[in-house]
């Protein structure tokens, strides 16, 4: 609920302020455009998968016990890591400059392949961090393609060169 009533705060506030914005792909007029009104039905299914999942994360890692009440630091650090980082995407973006956008971008591609942002506290809180300036879906589908480049490397490519690693290991 705290996600659509934010939400409704950032449209009235756009509304009253020049209208409420659209976002065309690649910044370009001639892609087509995503109105800011989508981020009333997206950012609360998004918030609503990532909460279920990261309920029933927690119930696996803790044996089953009240999952809801107990959030592990690495979740709440994922979550704060990637708002912070939307954030400054965005705000670097707003204000103009585009190398650092760049350059961070650049480095979220490459956090993705180090440390496992395709957690569902990740995606949420980068696509949270980027609402304001870029709407809702755009975050989403820009947060889901990192998420699934990490995810392929955490969970196929990396597991992969290991097994390997240690299979030439025994020969």
């Amino acid at each position: 609920m705290l996600v659509v009533l934010l939400e409704l705060v950032h449209l009235a506030w756009e509304h009253f302020h020049g209208g409420v914005r659209i976002h065309h792909f690649l910044t370009r007029s001639d892609m087509p455009a995503m109105s800011n009104w989508w981020g009333l039905m997206v950012l609360p299914v998004l918030a609503w998968l990532v909460t279920g999942r990261l309920q029933k994360r927690i119930a696996l890692n803790t044996g089953g016990e009240d999952a809801a009440s107990k959030f592990p630091v690495r979740v709440v650090v994922g979550f704060a890591g990637a708002l912070l980082f939307g954030t400054l995407l965005s705000v670097s973006f707003t204000r103009g400059d585009e190398t650092i956008a760049a350059y961070l971008f650049q480095c979220i591609l490459l956090l993705a392949l180090l440390l496992p942002v395709y957690r569902a506290e990740c995606l949420l809180g980068f696509v949270l961090g980027m609402t304001v300036t870029f709407g809702a879906v755009l975050p989403t589908i820009v947060g889901s393609i990192i998420a699934a480049l990490s995810a392929a490397m955490h969970l196929y490519v990396y597991p992969f060169f290991v097994n390997l690693w240690t299979w030439l290991k025994r020969r």
